[in-house]
C-alpha cells in the first residue's frame, strides 16, 4: 500500500482544526488502497492551535505535529512539513477549509494515473475582497506572461507531488522560495484539477499586504532575470534620451544663441531620474539580498518540538 503524506501549515487556525481533521480522517478511511499520515506544522501560532493539534494527535496516530520556534511564513512551513514527510507522495492543503479537503481523492487519482505533479486550480476568485482579487490577477498575469506560460490566471491553491519531486524540492534548500514556482521549475510532467474555493467560516486571513509583496518579489526574483533586464533597458533608454536632449540644447545654443531656460524642468527631470535610479538600486538590492541570505547557510526553519503518538 502507498503511503500518502498530507502537509497542513497552521497559523492561528485553532477554530477550524477539529473540522479539518475529521474531514481528512474520513477521506483517509475511504481510501482503502492507501495509508495516510497528516503532518500539521504550527508556524508560530499564538492562539490555541498547538494544544488543539496535540489533542488531535492523541486520538489519531496518523497525525504528527511539528511546532516551529517562530513564524517562518507559509512557504517555509510547508517545506518543513515536506522535509519530514515519509510518503510515496506528498500533498499540501491549507488549514482554513477554503480549499476543500474533499478534492484530495481527485488529486490522488491523477497521481495514480502517472502524473508526478498534480495542481489544484481555482475556478474563480468570487467571494474574495476586490483588492485581493486585483492583486492576485496582476500577479498571476505577470507570472504567466513572464515566467511560466502555462500558469493559471486563477492561481494554484494546493498540490500533490510524487516522492521524486519531493526529493528535488528538499534537496534544493532554497531560501525565499516561491514553492509553486519551484515545483514547476523541476520540469516534471503535471496535470491540473479545478475546484470551487469555499468561503472562510472562521477566523480571518493573515495574508497581509507585506506578505503578498514578499510573495510577489520571491516569485519574480527567484525565477526570472527580467527585472534586471528591465533595469538595464531603462538605464540605456534614459541615457540615450538624455544624450539626444543634451545635443539639442548645445546646437540650439551655438546656432541660435538661445539661453537654456527651465529651472523647474531641470528640477522635475532630476527628481524623476533620481526616482528611477532608486528603483533600479532596489531591484538590484533584492537580488543581492537573496544571494547574501543563501550564502549564510542558516537553516530554513527551526523545529521546537515534534508530537506523535504512533
Amino acid at each position: 500500500m502507498s503511503l500518502i503524506s498530507i502537509v497542513i501549515p497552521v497559523y492561528f487556525n485553532a477554530q477550524s482544526l477539529l473540522s479539518l481533521s475529521n474531514r481528512l480522517s474520513d477521506i483517509a478511511d475511504s481510501q482503502i488502497d492507501h495509508d495516510f499520515e497528516f503532518i500539521y506544522v504550527d508556524d508560530g501560532s499564538k492562539d490555541d492551535s498547538f494544544s488543539v493539534l496535540c489533542d488531535l494527535a492523541k486520538s489519531d496516530n496518523r497525525i504528527r505535529v511539528i511546532k516551529l520556534v517562530r513564524n517562518f511564513g507559509s512557504n517555509i512551513a510547508i517545506l518543513s512539513g515536506i522535509t519530514h514527510a515519509t510518503g510515496d507522495c506528498v500533498g499540501f492543503i491549507a488549514a482554513d477549509l477554503q480549499d476543500p479537503p474533499d478534492m484530495l481523492p481527485r488529486l490522488i487519482k491523477q497521481w495514480e494515473a502517472g502524473y508526478p505533479v498534480v495542481l489544484a486550480v481555482r475556478k474563480d476568485r468570487q467571494g474574495d475582497p476586490i483588492g485581493t482579487r486585483f492583486f492576485s490577477y496582476i500577479f498571476n498575469f505577470l507570472f504567466k506572461k513572464l515566467v511560466y506560460p502555462d500558469f493559471s490566471l486563477q492561481g494554484i491553491g494546493f498540490f500533490l507531488i510524487d516522492r521524486k519531486v519531493v526529493d528535488v524540492i528538499v534537496k534544493s534548500q532554497e531560501k525565499n522560495s516561491h514553492l509553486i514556482g519551484l515545483i514547476l521549475w523541476t520540469g516534471f510532467p503535471y496535470t491540473t484539477v479545478t475546484y470551487d474555493r469555499a468561503e472562510r467560516v472562521s477566523g480571518k486571513s493573515s495574508w497581509t499586504f507585506q506578505k503578498k509583496l514578499k510573495y510577489f518579489l520571491d516569485a519574480f526574483v527567484g525565477f526570472s532575470y527580467l527585472p534586471l533586464r528591465l533595469t538595464s533597458g531603462l538605464g540605456i533608454l534614459f541615457a540615450i534620451l538624455g544624450g539626444v536632449y543634451a545635443i539639442f540644447l548645445i546646437i540650439n545654443k551655438l546656432l541660435n544663441n538661445i539661453e537654456v531656460p527651465g529651472w523647474t524642468a531641470l528640477v522635475v527631470i532630476t527628481l524623476f531620474l533620481s526616482g528611477i535610479q532608486l528603483i533600479m538600486l532596489g531591484v538590484i538590492g533584492e537580488y543581492l539580498w537573496r544571494n547574501l541570505d543563501a550564502s549564510r547557510q542558516r537553516p530554513l526553519f527551526i523545529v521546537d518540538q515534534i508530537v506523535s503518538y504512533k
